[in-house]
């Protein structure tokens, strides 16, 4: 066995005249066999090595989801160079500045426009080339055989972190990470038992720059999978129907939206459909507390309603896998009611990506994601924090040595997530200790299960924010097209089962929705806490003053 990146070449060697990877495109397919991928990758490698470029020299691939960029990195690292990739959809000033931070030799872009942004926010940047011409003309004879040899802790890469609090950090991730990784999520494809005729088809749409879903990439192509690539999330429903996909890899955002769709679009229908779903999902239900009866109730709303559901995934997937934050318990309930398993995942660009993952020959459970990976040791620090140990731990973030000692004090990785572990092993995530709201009581409260329980109360809801650091309560934030009186329904409904201390008192429905490009979400969907109570200070002070003055009333 080689390290990762020669295990890769040698599955595109080995299926060399076959489908490994491709992009869609409205109803068509861009794709490319192994001999074609590597061909590409030989021809970059050649470009490389006329730009002088040289092993340990630092460049920046910026550029949505493609076969070139995937060619692209594969040549950097089969050239020694360390690759920083970086998010397309981030903001000029950002890209700017986490290029200033850890100083690349080169740009490369998949567009020039992409490039100009990024130029104007940092005219002293680095010499910018476009991926085409990184490859030069078809002509060129390209370099072939094997990668560059690899020592464990050679760096490969430097991610930046999404930054939640705070500015991002580039996390350092080495080839002995690498390795360690990609045999554990290699060896996770074969436990699914793959016995299809042909070979697996993955579909990918989280951005490739982010370390998990870069390691789906790399996983699949030492795989014998075909793995395609979404090119237009706005067209992402028709993307994955056209594509069919067996697997793909998900964030609770969308599965929560698609769940919430379905049931708003019941109950608009009302009458017939609205009595079959509903005692369908009564059914489903009492079987899986091994109760008898309602067998037809079942079948006919699998019949009529969730076989159509299942459906807008192209017909034949097998389940599907989803990490970046905790999945509610009642949309993986849902999906199991389709037929369609849910597999959770968890871990930071730190750990590689990955912690804990769902073994897919048992049956989940919802709520938890999962066990830790073998080879590494999981456990409860202080204050509930989660710290790791093991060959997938980051050897620091680029160029911040402090940091680096903090995150790694007493030879274990400080995750910053709370969590608790069952008897069967399963890990529960319950919030980040960065996030907690601490009220003026002294009280510490977790924002993120009582945000959770309000969302899935409001199918219309964009985003919930609870807010009361230095407070006496708590009061939240509300975005989307959502109504006054369904939201203080819900509100209601979670307060009830809740302690006065963690109970929301009031609440603020924002016209605006958070987004990336808004400085409000990371690029994964997280909230950027500090920049949203910064943006909204003035309705969150609105919002306490409102509240004092009918309790001042009341009193009077």
């Amino acid at each position: 066995m080689g390290n990762f990146l020669e295990n890769l070449f040698d599955r595109l060697n080995r299926s060399a005249n076959r489908v490994v990877l491709r992009e869609v495109r409205g109803e068509q397919f861009v794709d490319v066999t192994g001999r074609e991928l590597l061909d590409q990758v030989g021809r970059m490698r050649a470009g490389l090595r006329e730009l002088g470029l040289q092993s340990d020299d630092r460049c920046a691939l910026l550029g949505p989801n493609s076969i070139q960029w995937t060619a692209l990195d594969i040549a950097l690292m089969a050239e020694g160079v360390i690759v920083v990739p970086l998010y397309s959809r981030l903001g000029a000033t950002d890209l700017a500045g986490m290029m200033k931070d850890c100083n690349p030799r080169f740009l490369f872009v998949s567009e020039a426009g992409l490039g100009d942004a990024v130029a104007q926010a940092w005219p002293e940047g680095p010499r910018q080339i476009l991926f085409a011409d990184v490859a030069g003309k078809a002509a060129r004879q390209g370099v072939s055989g094997a990668p560059n040899a690899r020592r464990d802790g050679d760096l490969v890469t430097i991610i930046y972190t999404s930054g939640t609090s705070g500015e991002p950090k580039g996390v350092c991730l080495n080839t002995g990470n690498l390795n360690f990784m990609i045999g554990c999520t290699t060896g996770w494809m074969d436990r699914l038992g793959w016995k299809g005729p042909e070979p697996m088809r993955v579909f990918q749409y989280l951005p490739v720059t982010f370390a998990a879903s870069w390691i789906v990439l790399l996983s699949c192509l030492t795989k014998e999978t075909v793995l395609t690539l979404s090119t237009d999330l706005n067209k992402l429903a028709d993307e994955i129907r056209v594509s069919a996909p067996n697997y793909f890899f998900n964030v609770p955002t969308l599965l929560e939206r698609v769940r919430r769709g379905v049931e708003d679009n019941i109950s608009k229908r009302g009458g017939l459909i609205q009595r079959i779903y509903r005692k369908g999902v009564e059914a489903w239900h009492k079987q899986q507390d091994g109760e008898n009866g309602g067998g037809f109730s079942f079948f006919l709303a699998r019949v009529l309603i969730f076989n159509q559901i299942r459906a807008r995934f192209g017909g034949n997937l097998r389940g599907l896998v989803c990490g970046s934050a905790p999945l509610a318990p009642e949309t993986q309930d849902f999906f199991a009611m389709l037929g369609i398993p849910i597999w959770q995942v968890y871990g930071l660009t730190e750990t590689c990506g990955i912690c804990t993952m769902d073994d897919p020959r048992i049956p989940s459970e919802p709520g938890r994601v999962g066990q830790a990976i073998p080879g590494i040791d999981l456990m409860v620090g202080e204050n509930e924090e989660i710290v790791v140990r093991g060959p997938n731990v980051f050897p620091g973030y680029w160029n911040r040595p402090e940091e680096t000692a903090r995150a790694l004090k007493g030879g274990v990785f400080h995750t910053g997530d709370q969590g608790e572990v069952n008897s069967k092993g399963n890990w529960r995530i319950s919030g980040r200790i960065k996030n907690l709201v601490i009220l003026n009581s002294g009280h510490n409260v977790a924002p993120e299960p009582i945000e959770d329980k309000i969302a899935q109360r409001v199918a219309k809801a964009q985003q919930v924010v609870v807010v009361g650091n230095g407070r006496g309560y708590l009061c939240a934030l509300v975005t989307g097209e959502v109504e006054t009186v369904v939201v203080q329904a819900a509100i209601d409904h979670v307060n009830a089962d809740l302690p006065h201390y963690r109970q929301v008192r009031h609440f603020v429905i924002l016209k605006e929705v958070f987004t990336p490009e808004s400085g409000l979400l990371t690029a994964m969907g997280k909230l950027k806490r500090d920049a949203i109570n910064e943006r909204f200070r003035d309705e969150i002070e609105q919002m306490y003053k409102r509240q004092a003055a009918a309790a001042g009333g009341a009193a009077s």
